[in-house]
């Protein structure tokens, strides 16, 4: 079975807020200078991965200094024969957003679903090493998977919202744990579609279908819905992948805003997005995880030859 991703290249408008200014990527190449990772497969880390042999992430020393929010040691995965996580090692830091870039395949999304064991719903699964979310573990028996994703939000490509109004999309998961309050209830909602920039649009509508929102309204109410419960993390998989320009910026904006409240873990196939939102990069090929480090040192000045090959443009 292959990793479940898709390979879109949304790009977004050249808005680059003040803040992230310094971490524009080297211009990528053209077209015409675009290389199929066969053809880089002469060195590094090409070779390595395709005689099938060990080696050490290149992590930058500022992670070194973070407190973190999720650990992962060694971790592998297969589906049935098929391997496709191969001894991920690295720490998301506490209240940063960490991106996950990579070719379409090289287990991005993966990866992810493999924080809140969404990969468990399928059979052929089998995973090895250690994950920890605040120092508990993920993965072991005496681990309670539906208490485990109420501490990890999560978000997809395509906005998902529950065919119901706008208040309870938000409420949901408090609703389903027994809550009752209706102003706690009042007091979580109105939080959590100010938390996702989106109370002012639609204060005045809640009860109406959360299904009658635009694109964009909509995956920012599933980002309402996903903070409501107040995660550890947030998982994002390409959450604008499905949509417009316009809307992507929007939730580029509260992506931004959520850091420092709320430790986020994206995938993303958009380069540009990655520079602009994120406080870390990782860059993953194959199921590995190659290079990993903060956001600017990863596009600007790499330490490895193969990352900016990527970043750059000359595969993937």
């Amino acid at each position: 079975m292959t990793d479940p991703e898709q390979n879109d290249m949304n790009e977004t408008s050249s808005r680059v807020p003040d803040s992230r200014a310094a971490r524009q990527p080297i211009a990528r190449a053209s077209a015409q200078e675009t290389e199929s990772p066969a053809q880089l497969e002469g060195t590094g880390i090409y070779a390595a991965v395709q005689a099938g042999a060990n080696y050490e992430t290149s992590t930058h020393d500022a992670l070194a200094s973070e407190d973190n929010v999720l650990g992962i040691h060694d971790f592998k995965l297969w589906y049935g024969s098929s391997q496709a996580l191969y001894g991920i090692n690295m720490n998301v830091p506490f209240g940063k957003v960490t991106a996950l870039i990579g070719p379409s395949g090289c287990g991005k999304s993966t990866l992810l679903r493999s924080v809140n064991r969404m990969n468990d719903l399928i059979g052929s699964v089998r995973i090895e090493g250690e994950m920890s979310l605040n120092d508990d573990p993920i993965y072991g028996n005496a681990v309670d998977v539906i208490e485990l994703r109420k501490r990890v939000g999560m978000v997809f490509q395509k906005p998902n919202p529950f065919p119901m109004s706008i208040y309870e999309n938000v409420v949901y998961a408090l609703r389903i744990d027994g809550v009752r309050d209706r102003a706690l209830l009042d007091e979580v909602c109105e939080r959590s579609l100010r938390g996702a920039a989106l109370w002012d649009e639609v204060k005045d509508r809640l009860d109406e279908s959360g299904l009658g929102l635009s694109g964009g309204q909509q995956q920012r109410l599933c980002i309402a819905r996903a903070i409501a419960g107040e995660p550890d993390v947030l998982l994002l998989d390409e959450p604008c992948s499905a949509l417009d320009p316009i809307a992507t910026s929007k939730v580029e904006d509260l992506v931004q805003e959520l850091a420092g409240e709320y430790s986020v873990l994206m995938v993303t196939h958009n380069m540009q997005q990655a520079a602009r939102v994120s406080d870390y990069t990782a860059f993953m090929y194959l199921g590995r995880l190659v290079e990993y480090g903060p956001t600017g040192e990863i596009f600007v000045r790499p330490k490895l030859k193969e990352t900016e090959d990527y970043v750059t443009g000359r595969f993937g």
